[in-house]
């Protein structure tokens, strides 16, 4: 092996286990007793599961987990069917101002989520959805940067393709559904994964328009559980509380992280 190599895969390895350090410190603290943690080394010295007891006696955790789950889902199931529909019609039917909407959602993804705010909020009041996960799941829906991506993805599919669909009697959703989406997995699978993990760590607008305890997301539950004086200053508490908000994100991209990888790397901007 090249002296170049063995340096690169060194670097590498460094700066993996710098990124990955946190994360294992996390796991390995949340079962320490919260005496040892303050002297916590590479191996704990005892481990203990009184910390996640705890964080389940003082707060609804699992009705939480319930509502992130079902918000994050509701959430990318609408991202991907609306994107996959709106990045079709921007990238192969043909009609007046295409180009221009297309500019203008772009623009949209330079504004910060803070100017939208609160007419998102008047809005909810209007229709009288604060505390319903209403308010979580609708705004949600759609997405400017999966429109981009699904845009692009079917840009590299011939109109031939569509062509012949339409020659056997194919409406337009089938087209998107049924005969392009299967050649666009990577895409799919990485808008998905993306939309999740924006839902799912979510703690600004749910603390706006949620103020039930039993509607509350598990990011917004912890969050108030860790700086709102019930975890006690107790250190333990708060980092088992994190490592299950952490959890689900984790499993998601260990199982895609092939599909997710390949297709950031082959979604190339094409006009």
């Amino acid at each position: 092996m090249k002296l170049s190599k063995l340096i690169l895969y060194l670097f590498m390895t460094a700066a993996a286990l710098s990124f990955l350090y946190p994360f294992y410190w996390m796991i390995v603290a949340s079962l320490t007793p919260e005496a040892q943690i303050g002297e916590l080394g590479l191996l704990p010295k005892t481990l203990t599961a009184d910390n996640y007891t705890q964080m389940f006696a003082k707060i609804p955790i699992w009705r939480s987990l319930l509502n992130s789950t079902f918000v994050a889902l509701l959430a990318t199931f609408g991202v991907l069917v609306f994107g996959a529909m709106t990045g079709y019609a921007l990238a192969k039917l043909r009609f007046r101002g295409r180009n221009l909407l297309f500019f203008v959602i772009i623009f949209t993804m330079t504004l910060p989520f803070q100017i939208t705010l609160i007419p998102n909020y008047i809005l909810m009041v209007k229709l009288e959805w604060v505390d319903t996960l209403a308010a979580l799941v609708v705004p949600a829906l759609n997405s400017a940067f999966a429109i981009l991506l699904f845009r692009q993805a079917f840009q590299t599919i011939p109109d031939d393709l569509i062509d012949a669909a339409r020659m056997d009697g194919c409406g337009e959703l089938r087209i998107v559904f049924q005969i392009l989406c299967p050649n666009i997995l990577p895409t799919i699978i990485t808008v998905g994964i993306l939309t999740f993990m924006n839902s799912w760590n979510d703690v600004l607008w749910p603390l706006i328009v949620i103020r039930d305890e039993q509607l509350m997301t598990m990011p917004q539950l912890v969050t108030l559980f860790a700086v709102g004086g019930r975890a006690e200053a107790q250190l333990g508490v708060k980092l088992a509380a994190a490592v299950l908000l952490a959890l689900p994100i984790i499993i998601a991209y260990a199982i895609f992280q092939r599909h997710f990888i390949q297709s950031m790397a082959s979604s190339g901007l094409k006009s």
